[in-house]
């Protein structure tokens, strides 16, 4: 059995940092691109950062570039996501998924997904 479990969230004010945690099981850790996601009330989730199994390439979504910074341990089948300079439009749940397939910055190209993590700044 798949399981995505994500850990980190909270409450901080503008201008200050997270780090989300995403620890996987029942998967082959360094097949799966791993993605975040985040989702606002009353707005479609959106794609935030993706990591590539291989060399950890990495990309992101243009309103996080330079604040937020995805990181994978394979001997811990963990991603993470450290998120610098936060700002109140961050506010959202934080979401982890796997995937194998291309189309990175769609929801339905990934095949797994946590529950999520709520994180909420505070002007």
């Amino acid at each position: 059995q798949v399981q995505l479990v994500e850990s980190g969230g909270g409450l901080v004010q503008a201008g200050g940092s997270l780090r989300l945690s995403c620890a996987t099981s029942g998967l082959t850790f360094s097949r799966y691109a791993m993605g975040w996601f985040r989702q606002a009330p009353g707005k479609e989730r959106e794609f935030v950062a993706v990591i590539f199994p291989n060399g950890g390439i990495t990309t992101y979504a243009d309103p996080v570039k330079g604040r937020f910074t995805s990181l994978r341990d394979s001997a811990k089948s963990t991603v993470f996501l450290q998120m610098n300079s936060l700002k109140p439009e961050d506010t959202a749940v934080y979401y982890c998924a796997a995937g194998l397939t291309t189309g990175w910055r769609v929801v339905r190209t990934y095949d797994y997904w946590g529950q999520g993590t709520q994180v909420t700044v505070s002007s």
